[in-house]
């Protein structure tokens, strides 16, 4: 029924121009904005919604994972851009927010709405 459909995934924000901002400008992401909407246009050609929600409440998992060749490198361009990394009880990071325990290497942080997105290196 939907093998041929283009899918896509979406999540919610409280303030839409902090997102346009912050997914446009910080993280470098084309956007763009139709009847209140936000799309990332990320590459692979596959579009993500992002919509206003008053009564947001930001997601308690990942909801976006940007894989890097190099996350030293990412996790100090965004650190310059004022981008600030998680740091969890049970998932040890080093000082940069770089979790190094297992599986790929990865940092997590968050947008303005309080959602949960993560670089990770890819091997």
């Amino acid at each position: 029924m939907f093998s041929e459909t283009k899918a896509f995934s979406g999540f919610s924000v409280n303030d839409i121009d902090a997102a346009r901002t912050f997914y446009g400008e910080t993280l470098g992401l084309r956007v763009s904005e139709e009847n209140g909407l936000l799309f990332l246009h990320i590459a692979g050609d596959r579009d993500t919604l992002v919509y206003p929600k008053e009564d947001h409440t930001p997601a308690t998992f990942t909801i976006l994972n940007f894989p890097v060749d190099d996350i030293e490198a990412a996790v100090d361009e965004l650190t310059k851009r004022g981008v600030r990394f998680e740091h969890y009880d049970d998932l040890k990071a080093d000082d940069k927010g770089i979790f190094r325990g297992g599986g790929p290497l990865i940092a997590w942080f968050t947008d303005p709405a309080g959602n949960v997105l993560s670089v990770l290196q890819e091997t």
